[in-house]
């Protein structure tokens, strides 16, 4: 554990420190661009961020290689070569994007080229699955389905930057919850090259948003752009990938398990998918309604889950802090329920069920109640009360 807090740390130093120049030399060579129609802020702000986050990245993954707790995962090297390389792809497209607008099919090829990089080139598939020893057994569609992941987290990640601190504190909680899922399951099981491959980039995205923050909370000084927020859907997916498409070793067959096993069969494939519901379900229906009217996927507009939370009357800290509220309640209450079963607590999952019920109903009541002021208001506005 200590390995990886110095991780966190040192990634979070970097970075924070690199923001700062970042935000320096933007303002003084003028590197920023326009107020765009869907944009919520209202004065000119940079949007390379992402560059002092990847440098911080980069740090992290060199520092790593001259140490021998994480000898093992650079043996074979390509992996961690593989990992950097899409990270500084991505990134270079990002930073030509936050300034010049690139076409999105350049943008989504890149995104293919850089998932094919960590799946071809690095070898992290999606081989298996731990439940009754699902295999994919070809290997070109192992290596479509895990780039196809790749992808679709990268942009829902990118999908959802749109209020200040939004980003990286989601990210920051999502790779929190995972860093100890996957930590506590290494402990579990035995380390290896890719239980600790999915720790590590988990703790150093962690330690790229700690580093961030502090500029980019509202009103944020520097926005970390698709040159950031890529990057760190990028790593999101990877370490994901590392960890459940390699887990054979722990299938479990559903018919030797009674149905509270089962469960906890599914949370190494849930868990996943949980700690970033809500980035994919913003890109889910971005996609639906975009194509629905016609439009490509990729094409901007000011319908996204945060700008629907500022319409219910929200402002943007408060918007930004439910954000925070509904990732750390739904990826908390899953991994309560696997730490509930694996340290056989009273009930094993019903604490981690009863955490996110109660969670789920105070979010609904904090995310709709300005709705219901923002209604009284427009009626007070509309029927003001005569006076003498």
């Amino acid at each position: 554990m200590k390995q990886y807090l110095f991780t966190i740390i040192l990634t979070a130093t970097i970075t924070l420190v690199m923001t700062w120049a970042v935000w320096q030399l933007s303002l003084r060579f003028k590197l920023y661009p326009g107020i765009r129609e869907r944009d919520v802020h209202t004065t000119p702000t940079p949007r390379l961020g992402g560059v002092a986050i990847v440098l911080g990245i980069a740090a992290a993954i060199a520092v790593s290689a001259a140490n021998p707790f994480f000898a093992i995962m650079w043996v074979p090297p390509q992996t961690m070569w593989a990992v950097l390389g899409a990270v500084l792809l991505i990134a270079v497209i990002g930073v030509i994007d936050d300034l010049w607008d690139l076409d999105w099919m350049i943008k989504l090829g890149a995104q293919f080229l850089a998932a094919g990089i960590i799946t071809v080139v690095g070898g992290l598939q999606i081989l298996s699955l731990p439940l009754g020893e699902m295999v994919i057994v070809s290997s070109w569609l192992s290596i479509a389905v895990t780039m196809f992941a790749i992808v679709v987290v990268m942009n829902a990640v990118n999908f959802i930057d749109g209020l200040d601190g939004l980003v990286a504190g989601v990210c920051l909680i999502a790779s929190g919850v995972f860093f100890a899922y996957s930590y506590i399951l290494a402990r579990d099981i035995g380390t290896s090259s890719y239980f600790n491959l999915a720790s590590f980039l988990a703790a150093v995205v962690v330690g790229a948003c700690i580093g961030f923050l502090p500029l980019n909370w509202s009103p944020a000084k520097l926005f970390m752009g698709d040159s950031g927020a890529l990057v760190l859907g990028l790593l999101m997916a990877t370490s994901a990938i590392s960890l459940t498409g390699q887990m054979s070793s722990v299938a479990i067959d559903p018919e030797e398990f009674g149905r509270s096993q089962l469960l906890g069969a599914f949370i190494p494939i849930l868990l996943p998918l949980v700690v970033v519901l809500l980035p994919l379900l913003d890109f889910a229906l971005a996609v639906i309604r975009r194509m629905r009217a016609g439009k490509s996927p990729f094409s901007p507009d000011r319908k996204h889950l945060h700008h629907r939370m500022l319409d219910l009357g929200h402002r943007d800290r408060d918007a930004v802090l439910i954000f925070y509220a509904w990732t750390a309640v739904i990826s908390l209450a899953v991994l309560l329920m696997y730490v509930g079963s694996r340290e056989d607590w009273p009930g094993q999952y019903l604490p981690g069920v009863a955490f996110g019920v109660i969670g789920i109903c105070a979010c609904l009541v904090v995310t709709f109640l300005p709705s219901r002021r923002a209604a009284h208001a427009a009626a007070a506005a509309s029927h003001p009360l005569e006076t003498p």
